[in-house]
């Protein structure tokens, strides 16, 4: 989705850029194990000063940013720095049919796809008392021009 709208925001003439929260991975041997697997999907795998600053050098540059990732909304500082919040939400059946398809990684061990739901439930949610800007079933096709004029607005 983030990079179909980027499409869409240059289209109309916009500087857009992407931040995928995986690009700020630590070094594999600063990351958490979890049953001799290093574990990717808990905070402490991630470098947020780095991503942080990413972000705010990257709001003085484009006219839009997008950032993504499983746990985007659980740190405080990192969700200061949005003007607009888009949520997508999707069922632990979808979850685990999608990642039995992403071999990127290599096929992960069942425990572990169930350790990555888990993370998404602990720290991949929206806030209490959060509001954001529009909450998506990330089981139904979206619709991109109805959340373009959501962040333009």
């Amino acid at each position: 989705m983030a990079d179909e709208l980027k499409k869409l925001l240059e289209n109309e003439g916009s500087t857009v850029k992407v931040l995928d929260q995986d690009d700020y991975v630590l070094p594999e041997k600063d990351i958490p194990m979890i049953r001799n697997h290093i574990d990717w999907e808990v905070p402490e795998s991630i470098d947020w000063d780095r991503l942080n600053g990413a972000v705010t050098e990257a709001q003085e540059i484009f006219d839009h940013l997008i950032v993504e990732g499983l746990m985007v909304f659980w740190n405080p500082e990192l969700l200061s720095l949005f003007n607009k919040l888009i949520f997508s939400k999707l069922s632990k059946e979808e979850f685990v049919r999608r990642k039995q398809k992403d071999l990127r990684w290599g096929q992960e061990p069942d425990w572990y796809v169930e350790h990555i739901w888990d993370s998404y439930i602990k720290y991949g949610q929206i806030p209490a008392g959060m509001e954001v800007d529009l909450i998506l079933d990330g089981e139904q096709s979206f619709d991109l021009e109805m959340i373009f004029h959501r962040i333009i607005t």
